[in-house]
């Protein structure tokens, strides 16, 4: 297996949506292939991985270039996992951060995943610890 990461250059639509929803995270977000494409476009920074011609791992960062930084969308296809593919994903975001001396580096982590990203420095945020969301559905306004 030879896996070529591919920095700052948005895969095909169709191969990352397929990607996109081996997570099952759209589920909850409902987006259309094209509106998840325009999303990820938005990146400050992004890597993908790919096995020959096939889309197996991504990751982003979504940053203001100073302060903070937010890593998200980090997939790897679930039959490529554990081969070091998130891990060399992690390491290219991470370094583009610290390269532009970002003082905060946050993520998502996946339920169960949070041991994966703990390897590589990332701390579990403590339950007194500040951070909320809220999430709107289009066209379903919450106030």
């Amino acid at each position: 297996m030879s896996i070529i990461y591919e920095e700052n250059s948005l895969p095909n639509v169709e191969d990352f949506f397929t990607l996109f929803e081996s997570t099952g995270w759209n589920e909850e977000y409902g987006l259309d292939k094209y509106e998840f494409h325009r999303a990820m476009g938005n990146s400050r920074y992004m890597c993908a991985a790919y096995d020959g011609e096939k889309l197996v791992g991504f990751g982003r960062v979504i940053s203001d270039g100073k302060l903070h930084a937010l890593i998200t969308e980090m997939i790897v296809l679930p039959e490529y996992q554990g081969r070091g593919i998130g891990k060399e994903i992690l390491k290219m975001l991470t370094d583009v951060c610290v390269g532009a001396k970002i003082r905060d580096i946050q993520l998502f982590s996946a339920k169960g995943k949070a041991g994966f990203y703990e390897k590589y420095g990332f701390k579990r945020r403590p339950e007194n610890a500040p951070g909320m969301e809220i999430k709107y559905k289009p066209g379903k306004p919450k106030h």
